[in-house]
């Protein structure tokens, strides 16, 4: 199923209860168990990749870029409570391993503390969901849209953060280079981003406040997030010669 705002709505209601209970737990680890952790994510885009891996119920998921480990505990949160997966992480720094709980790290965690340029080996395959939410600049986005964006299996969800602060992206960021490989495989993409889409930023908002959701587990932000899936091969095409009748 397609990433849309219906289907995201959906999924709110669908997993509703589970989410009320991990925003209350996200909000009391950030303001009170561990106040240090820096969050990276706003409400609504940790929310929505909660939601997802819910929906896809992967066996892997790989994060590139951790930081604090704000993301981590979201995607983690949704592999226990689907019950199945393991989350394979990658950061050149290893802030993370101190911030996230042990409890949800278990037995459904693996770090590694460097550039995932330099430790695709540890890829694991098949990726089933692939958030990405590292340096945030042209150099690194030619690098995945070329070299691991192709690697993955037709339709694999994936995430990337900090592409729509604003309506439209600068040229040479990642969010342009990102947006240029979508169009060029004719694929589209969701977001939540209040600048680039204010109607799904609004309605995920009014129904969250229906839902009894919508206390801030942390200071909202613009939520620049984008979601899509890889595209399908290009249909193989077998191109015949024309026939063409000469006179004289």
């Amino acid at each position: 199923m397609a990433t849309t705002l219906d289907h995201i709505l959906d999924l709110y209601r669908t997993h509703r209860d589970d989410l009320a209970r991990l925003r209350q737990a996200q909000r009391h680890h950030h303001r009170t168990a561990d106040p240090a952790m820096t969050p990276q994510l706003d409400d609504i885009e940790a929310e929505i990749t909660y939601l997802l891996i819910r929906h896809h119920t992967p066996r892997n998921v790989v994060e590139i870029g951790t930081y604090y480990g704000w993301s981590t505990t979201w995607i983690l949160a949704a592999l226990r409570d689907n019950g199945t997966g393991h989350l394979h992480s990658f950061d050149i720094v290893d802030h993370a391993p101190r911030h996230v709980p042990h409890d949800l790290a278990a037995t459904r965690w693996t770090f590694t503390k460097g550039d995932v340029r330099t430790n695709t080996h540890l890829l694991p395959s098949p990726t089933d969901y692939l958030f990405i939410d590292a340096a945030h600049n042209g150099r690194f986005a030619r690098w995945y849209t070329r070299d691991l964006l192709p690697t993955l299996a037709p339709r694999t969800p994936v995430s990337v953060h900090d592409v729509f602060h604003q309506r439209h992206t600068l040229p040479f960021t990642e969010g342009a280079v990102v947006l240029n490989w979508l169009t060029a495989h004719t694929t589209d993409y969701f977001t939540a981003s209040a600048a680039r889409a204010p109607h799904h930023h609004q309605a995920i908002t009014d129904l969250k406040k229906e839902l009894g959701l919508h206390t801030p587990v942390h200071t909202p932000g613009r939520n620049p997030m984008i979601y899509f899936h890889t595209p399908q091969p290009a249909p193989n095409r077998t191109t015949t010669a024309p026939h063409t009748t000469r006179t004289a």
